[in-house]
């Protein structure tokens, strides 16, 4: 990601849809039958087949479950939902490092299993009907649907899926298929609806049937026939099995998805309330100005605000005085995005944590968030923040035990002191109490000012790079550089276009010193922790902004992947979330657990949102006689 604006993202909504977009029930006998464990024999394993798998605990929604607790199974069908994004796109493909992709271009994919907004660690069959697994989670057969179908018709089948797999697991992102192929020792299929997955008997299995279950199934037939290569970039979509298709891509400006009248899964009790808009627009700016002027001029309708300023000053046109535009703060209880300046220890002047310590300090976030944010954020210090997971205090006695035998290896301070926290700052946008401590870290690592001001080691600047690609991160940034300019650091804030944004943050060339980025991680965290903070990926991820190689963190890691209960989950990611924030990896920004959005009163959603999920593009819905009043008044 780049840095796009000055929020908790100061960004577009589209960055943040993911998920599958994002993801009153009555018990009877049938539901007490959910999880059914099979009879065996003495020398066999224990056989659980279920409508889906939980991490931990049992699943809250049972197999008859008729629809998701928090939509409206009666949401009517109809109308557009119309977004807008920063930047613009080259590509149909999201699963490469080549090319800018459009934000919706996975959205025909599905996979076995879903997630639901609501649960934490649950997910629930899709493409599968069913699971079938042993107690160990050592191996698992999942039972497609029959009546699954791809978006032309055709038949969805175990081959497909694992075809899917095996082009993921050898053309996928180089650090994905990495720890896929870690954890998976065998796919086969077993019948036109069955296939079987098999783990490697050395990796922790509580997460690896979530893991294939979500991978994306796409069309063998059709990807074939279409000379497709996913690691190259492509403009033909992908050929799946989702509620929605392609309608219009108009390649770095607009991409439009239809509902497909076919969708072959409309009716099952997963789909009820959902994909209510009869087609889904994205319009693409490269200003955030002409975006919001866009907005007031009604070319698209719904807004994921991205400006505080913006929120606090400018919503006061005419749209919202007669009562055309709705505008709302509503609760996010998911974890924050972990937005933060990475700093990339490839760098030879970033590679002493003494030089990445008073660089932190020197980004006054309480003189930013009065002046520049009206006060709308909190300061972001854990890379779980807005959770339980992260680290607080003192490592506990918990804690302690999985730290003590890394004690050469952890960084100073991570078993005696208080978790790192980022620093405040006084009302003034340079804080001199932070600056003296800045510059006596620099002068310790052996940076001296010269007679210029600047500090030099061996003839060398401390030269540092802001990379940024948007104008309205101009007013976060330059003051910043006026700080670390203040303590000798050569610090230039260097403007880019998207394009030039996007190849330069990512492998192999990771050509920057200070980007914007988002670490944020999930409620269940996993392999995936090897993507943004792995020693063997670091070189090849384009998750790992930092290049962060440390034997500690690998070994938390596997802890964390390794845990089997929530309580022991929660010890070992606060005892690495600890430990990530003693490296001085980054100089954490800003969140905020509201969505601030502003849209035309044309759109519906239901009165108690889920707390993990906004879901404009996935369970609201369009109200056709409120939009027909708005049309007649002019309003777009």
């Amino acid at each position: 990601m780049t840095p796009v604006a000055a929020c908790c993202a100061e960004r577009s909504v589209t960055q943040r849809m993911g998920s599958g977009l994002w993801r009153r029930l009555g018990i009877s006998l049938v539901a007490s039958l959910a999880v059914v464990a099979l009879p065996v024999l003495a020398d066999e394993p224990k056989m659980i087949t279920s409508h889906g798998i939980s991490t931990f605990g049992d699943l809250e929604l049972p197999a008859d479950f008729t629809h998701l607790r928090y939509v409206n199974p009666d949401a009517p069908k109809g109308g557009e939902m119309s977004v807008w994004a920063f930047g613009d796109y080259d590509s149909m493909n999201p699963y490469s490092l080549k090319g800018r992709s459009d934000r919706l271009a996975s959205i025909m994919m599905e996979s076995l299993l879903e997630g639901t907004a609501d649960e934490i660690g649950a997910v629930y069959g899709l493409l599968a009907e069913s699971l079938t697994y042993p107690e160990d989670r050592s191996s698992v057969v999942f039972n497609l649907r029959p009546e699954a179908k791809f978006s032309d018709g055709s038949d969805l089948t175990a081959e497909d899926v694992l075809f899917s797999y095996e082009t993921m697991a050898t053309k996928g992102l180089p650090s994905f298929r990495k720890v896929l192929n870690e954890r998976v020792e065998s796919a086969e299929v077993l019948g036109p609806h069955e296939i079987k997955y098999v783990f490697n008997p050395d990796v922790p299995k509580r997460d690896v049937i979530q893991m294939v279950g979500g991978l994306p199934v796409f069309s063998k037939a059709h990807y074939e026939e279409n000379n497709l290569n996913l690691e190259e970039n492509f403009n033909t979509p992908l050929l799946g099995s989702g509620a929605y298709i392609p309608k219009r891509v108009d390649f770095k400006k607009t991409s439009v998805y239809q509902r497909n009248p076919d969708y072959w899964g409309k009716d099952l009790p997963i789909s009820i309330g959902r994909h209510n808009f009869d087609t889904l627009r994205i319009e693409y700016y490269g200003d955030y100005n002409a975006a919001f002027e866009g907005f007031k001029g009604g070319n698209y309708l719904f807004r994921n605000e991205a400006s505080s300023k913006d929120w606090a000053t400018s919503y006061n046109f005419p749209a919202i005085e007669r009562g055309h535009v709705i505008k709302a703060e509503l609760a996010d209880g998911s974890i924050a995005t972990g937005q933060g300046f990475a700093l990339n220890m490839r760098r030879p002047n970033l590679k002493d944590p003494r030089v990445r310590e008073a660089v932190s300090l020197l980004f006054n976030f309480e003189w930013s968030n009065e002046q520049l944010f009206y006060g709308l954020y909190a300061r972001v210090n854990s890379f779980w923040e807005n959770s339980d997971l992260a680290a607080t205090g003192l490592p506990t006695p918990e804690e302690l035990a999985l730290l003590e035998p890394l004690a050469d290896k952890l960084p100073n301070g991570v078993l005696d002191e208080e978790v790192e926290s980022a620093p405040t700052s006084g009302n003034r946008q340079l804080d001199r109490r932070n600056l003296r401590r800045a510059s006596a870290l620099l002068d310790e690592a052996g940076w001296d000012v010269g007679a210029d001001g600047l500090r030099r080691k061996n003839g060398k600047t401390l030269r540092l790079e802001f990379l940024n690609d948007s104008q309205t991160f101009d007013r976060v940034i330059n003051p910043y550089v006026e700080n670390l300019r203040s303590a000798g650091i050569d610090a230039v804030h260097q403007r880019v276009d998207n394009a030039a944004a996007t190849n330069r943050e990512r492998p192999p060339a990771y050509d920057f010193d200070l980007v914007t980025t988002f670490f944020g991680q999930g409620n269940v965290p996993g392999a995936g922790l090897k993507q943004y903070f792995g020693a063997e990926t670091a070189d090849q991820s384009t998750f790992n902004k930092v290049g962060l190689k440390s034997q500690a963190v690998d070994t938390l890691i596997e802890h964390v992947i390794s845990a089997t209960t929530q309580e022991e989950l929660t010890t070992a990611v606060r005892a690495l979330d600890r430990t990530l924030r003693a490296y001085h990896i980054w100089v954490p920004q800003w969140f905020k657990n509201k969505h601030t959005v502003a849209y035309y009163d044309v759109f519906r959603h239901p009165e108690e949102l889920p707390p993990y999920a906004l879901g404009n593009l996935d369970f609201w819905w369009y109200d056709a006689e409120r939009a027909a009043e708005l049309k007649a008044a002019g309003a777009f």
